[in-house]
């Protein structure tokens, strides 16, 4: 069952794009949450227009993208956390942590965008982490996690 993407589905494909889906993933899931519609003829070619007029819309969204990826460049990003025995953090932290504080720096992404390995940190160190600005503009970025100063 072909269906168009109405939003960006992970693992499967982004906004607008059509792709191939079991029966009942299609139309159990994709179609009732309006996350996709059933690509049949007339729908392929509204698509096709509409991809049409917005693709010099697109290039300003990459280059704007792009700056926002070379915003990264030499940026250091440190989290702190309440630390425990052996590096172990109290809780954890996730996107959701390096969003904030990449929004702190100047950096405007939602946490959505940012993929961690394993998706939570449990532990002191260095990590990486893959940001998508769109879907043809994607950054790598390194950052450490360190213990918080005790007051005194």
């Amino acid at each position: 069952m072909d269906i168009i993407l109405k939003k960006d589905v992970e693992n499967l494909g982004f906004k607008d794009d059509i792709v191939t889906v079991k029966n009942g993933y299609g139309r159990n899931y994709l179609i009732p949450q309006g996350m996709g519609v059933l690509a049949t003829d007339s729908a392929r070619k509204v698509l096709a227009e509409n991809l049409r007029q917005r693709a010099h819309k697109e290039t300003k969204l990459i280059e704007e993208a792009k700056k926002m990826s070379e915003k990264l460049n030499g940026l250091e990003v440190q989290l702190t956390a309440k630390v425990g025995q052996g590096n172990k953090l109290f809780g954890s932290l996730s996107n959701a942590d390096l969003a904030l504080e990449l929004n702190r720096q100047g950096v405007q992404i939602d946490k959505k965008f940012i993929q961690i390995p394993g998706s939570i940190i449990k532990r002191t160190g260095r990590y990486s982490a893959k940001l998508r600005f769109h879907r043809e503009v994607t950054a790598e970025i390194e950052f450490e996690v360190a213990p918080e100063k005790a007051a005194q």
